[in-house]
């Protein structure tokens, strides 16, 4: 597959990447992550050693896309997952406590 990563083409295939991974330790995940094989690698981790490339001149972005053409499973970083959508009848001011990680309303003290 033909992509283009910091401006230069490159005809990746799957195999290629598994083959140029292989007996890469992979460094600690604290971004954008890829699954190879049974491991899992930052994204420019594997940029830098499928295109030879200093991880600089990349965005994580254009690795990422080119990972999931090729079939790879790609994981966002942690964190980055939506906020959970507030329940149902819940009041502007629930729905904003929740947005923002506030604890649950209590019973409400009316006698």
């Amino acid at each position: 597959m033909r992509c283009v990563i910091a401006r230069y083409p490159f005809d990746l295939t799957k195999g290629g990447v598994l083959d140029s991974m292989k007996g890469v330790t992979p460094e600690p995940v604290t971004g954008e992550s890829v699954t190879i094989g049974r491991r899992r690698y930052p994204v420019k981790q594997v940029g830098e050693v499928v295109t030879r490339q200093d991880r600089r001149d990349f965005s994580g972005g254009e690795v990422t896309r080119a990972m999931t053409r090729l079939g790879f499973t790609c994981h966002p970083a942690p964190g980055a997952e939506p906020a959970p959508a507030p329940a149902a009848g819940a009041t502007p001011v629930e729905t904003a406590s929740a947005l923002l990680g506030g604890a649950a309303p209590g019973p409400s003290q009316d006698a």
